[in-house]
């Protein structure tokens, strides 16, 4: 009887054991997806760039935003959203080397920038 009640435990032990590493996968997977939201929801906010602003100003701004979608990019584990982070973030480095007095300039970025927006909404999603 005695290694029967052993069996048991033993066996019960196992499945206690199965039952932390679901568990364990669950909350990494939830976790997961939290950086992904947060990381997204402050990507998107640092999307925007008013050309209307002094020069020196938009190039200082540009540079700042270009830092922390990097900084975003080494954080995130999805190889997309990772892609579309540092793909705005070089957006943001060719504004800095840009004439930004000329309008049509400022046009073609911003388009360039809209396209690398939506895929980072796609990434997102």
């Amino acid at each position: 009887m005695k290694s029967w009640g052993v069996a048991v435990a033993l066996v019960a032990a196992g499945t206690l054991l199965a039952g932390c590493d679901q568990v364990d996968s669950a909350v990494n997977q939830t976790n997961s997806a939290v950086d992904k939201v947060s990381t997204c929801t402050e990507a998107l906010g640092l999307a925007d760039l008013n050309p209307l602003v002094d020069g020196d100003k938009l190039k200082a701004r540009a540079q700042d935003k270009e830092r922390r979608l990097r900084e975003l990019a080494a954080d995130v584990k999805e190889e997309d959203v990772k892609n579309a982070l540092l793909g705005m973030a070089d957006s943001y480095v060719q504004v800095q080397k840009e004439h930004l007095e000329d309008a049509g300039v400022i046009a073609r970025w911003t388009k360039r920038n809209l396209e690398k927006l939506d895929g980072l909404r796609k990434a997102c999603t």
